[in-house]
Order: C-alpha cells, then structure tokens, then sequence
C-alpha cells in the first residue's frame, strides 16, 4: 500500500492534528506559484530566481513549473542542484567572488555568465575562459538608500571602476554588461531608477555599448501584514531604462530570491514556557528558522493558535520572544505584541517564512531541527 503525505488545509488543521513538538514550516506550492507568475508577466525583461533565498528541491520545482528557465547561483553546490532539477536552465553565476576551483566547475557545467567587482576577479577570468565565449557583468555600487540593508559595504566597484573593468571586458571580446543590488527589501523603486541612471553613465564613460543590465533583487515581500506594487516597481524600471539608454537600450535582467518564495511559506514555533515575568520561550529562534530577524532588526508578523487550532484574541500585552537555546542572544528583536491569553503549547505562526527560513538554520545546541507540511493556503 501506497502511503501518501497530507496535503493540509491550513496550518491550522495541521497543527490541531499533529500537535508537533518541533518547528514546522508549511509550504503552498499556488501562493509560490503566483508570485512566480507575477514576476514572469510583470517584469520586462528576463527572471532569474536567487536560489541563496531557498535551496528547497521542492520550492526549485515549483518554480521551474511556473515558467521560470533562469536561475542567479553562487556557488557550485547551487549550480550542481539547478543542472539536476533543470538541466537546460540558463545560470548566471553572480557570486562576485569565485574561487579558481569554482570558476574552473562552472565553465564546465556551461555557465557562460559571470559577475566581478575587481581586476583581481576578472583576471581569473580571463585565465579560465580559454577563448570561450562568456558574458561578464561587472557589479558597481552607489550610496542609495532605501534597504533594509545594504551590500555594497561588500560587493561592487565605484562608477570609475566599474568603467574601468567595463572597458577591459569588451576589450576582451566578451559581451559587456552592468549589474548592482540595490540592497534587500527595497520598497520604493528610486533605489533602483538611481542605479539605471548611473549605469548609463558608466556604459558611456567606458564607451561601451552593453549587452544587458542585471537590477539585481531587493524587491519587497510581505513580511509585516503590509502589501506592496511589485508591478509599479517594475514599470518604473523599465521606464527609467528608456529614459537612461533610449527604447533600444540594454536588454533587463532582474534576480529576485526573497519576493519570490516569502510568501509561499510559514513557520509555526510552539511556546515551551509563558513565564512569571511575561517572557514566551520558544522552541525555534534565530539560531533556527528566525535567523535573519535580528538583521532585519524587526520580527516577522504572526498570528497565535491555540492547540485545538483556535486564533487567540482578545486583549494584548508586549512580550520578549526567546528562543529554545542556552545562549542569551537568542532572543527577537523589539517587544512584539502577544495575546493576553497566550499560553503553553501554543503556536506563533510567522508569516513570510520561505526565504532565509530554512537554508539558514542551524543545530546549536541540538536544536534548529524542522518539518515541512504542505497546504492548500496559508
């Protein structure tokens, strides 16, 4: 006899069922499926997923299944996973830093797209390519704000630079193009106007016709109850790629990791203790799935459940969030808002958990282990 996993109802259902002692994600393959298919009518230009948000076979597949055939990856590992799922898909190896063994395994694997922010890196290049034919896209950096947090405190060259590398790319016979991130979870879409601005002027300065313009990610997800004009956001920059380059201008490109799988996840942490002084411990925190809240110096909304799948209502009271470990860091961020009536064994289920949920957690002190249940909905 064939046994075949459930497919929930909700996370609640599962939760009032199953009582699961350990930290549960809950994934919907059509909430994945949406945003997928909002990014692939909405955005004008070529989709590439960031596989670094969620590495999940299953989440790979699904979007694989919505039309997406272009994939951002940054290390071997991701490479070897997306040739396994896709064999034909399109990879741009964006990783600015590479490894000689790296570079050596991807040209191998037929990757013809590279990123680099430095001469250091693309003379690595230019010492593996051996006469192929690649496309490199040197990654620059500007002061812009708007993100929750910025990389270009790691990656990218100045605007000279960038000209610079550009020039010596083309030199090379290989096809020339631009990238930048603008940072994540980017609300506005100034950051990136202000980035194709600059690229124009850089593509000039270099004398250099580029073959494509990579925006990078950085688009929002829903993490806090809020919702957001993805489709604005893209026709603001394809408007502001015309107004920079001219309607013939470089072909987009874009690689959206945590816009395009938040949503089609949620994890729900069981409270171990309601303590004296109102402190909740529970049995997930961020050495776990929560890991990235701290760096987003805000925690993800949540609803309560009670054990029988019941929403907790009623009045509310601030509460400090710890995790289930023995170091004292483990601990959300602010004081976030509970039921007055929260209780043991109940469930915090955090909404906008399928990006840096589970690639990210880890076993310290032998916790960090997770469970995945699938659902109609969330």
């Amino acid at each position: 006899m064939t046994t075949i996993a459930p497919i929930w109802r909700t996370p609640e259902h599962c939760l009032s069922s199953e009582r699961p002692d350990a930290p549960s994600l809950f994934f919907a393959p059509s909430e994945l499926t949406r945003t997928a298919r909002r990014f692939l009518a909405g955005f004008p230009g070529l989709v590439t997923y960031a596989v670094k948000a969620n590495a999940e076979p299953a989440v790979v597949m699904g979007l694989i299944a919505a039309g997406v055939r272009a994939f951002d990856v940054a290390s071997p590992a991701e490479i070897a996973l997306i040739r396994r799922l896709e064999p034909a898909a399109a990879l741009h190896y964006h990783n600015p830093v590479k490894s000689r063994g790296e570079i050596a395994f991807a040209l191998a694997e037929g990757v013809r797209v590279f990123a680099v922010d430095s001469f250091a890196e693309l003379a690595k290049l230019e010492a593996a390519a051996g006469g192929r034919e690649i496309e490199v896209s040197v990654r620059f950096r500007l002061p812009v704000a708007g993100a929750a947090y910025d990389f270009g405190s790691k990656f990218g060259a100045d605007p000279a630079q960038a000209a610079d590398l550009l020039r010596r790319v083309a030199a090379l016979g290989w096809r020339a193009s631009l990238t930048f991130h603008p940072g994540t979870q980017c609300e506005r879409a100034e950051a990136w106007v202000a980035y194709i601005r600059e690229a124009a002027l850089i593509a000039t300065a270099a004398g250099v016709t580029l073959h494509r313009l990579n925006v990078g990610g950085g688009f929002p997800a829903t993490l806090y109850g809020e919702a957001f004009d993805l489709e604005a956001i893209f026709a603001a920059i394809g408007a502001a790629r015309d107004a920079a380059f001219g309607v013939d201008g470089p072909r987009l490109v874009c690689e959206p990791g945590r816009a395009m799988v938040a949503s089609c996840m949620a994890l729900a942490a069981k409270v171990k203790l309601v303590r004296e002084d109102g402190a909740v411990f529970l049995n997930d925190g961020v050495y776990g799935a929560l890991d990235e809240f701290p760096v987003l110096a805000r925690t993800h909304a949540f609803r309560v459940v009670a054990p029988d799948g019941r929403a907790r209502a009623g009045a509310t009271r601030p509460a400090v969030l710890f995790g289930p470990t023995c170091d004292s860091l483990d601990r959300l961020p602010g004081e976030p808002v509970v039921p007055v009536e929260i209780a043991e064994d109940d469930y915090l289920v955090f909404e906008g958990m399928g990006a840096y949920g589970s690639v990210t957690a880890t076993g310290f002190n032998g916790y960090g282990s997770l469970r995945t249940e699938t659902v109609a909905r969330l």
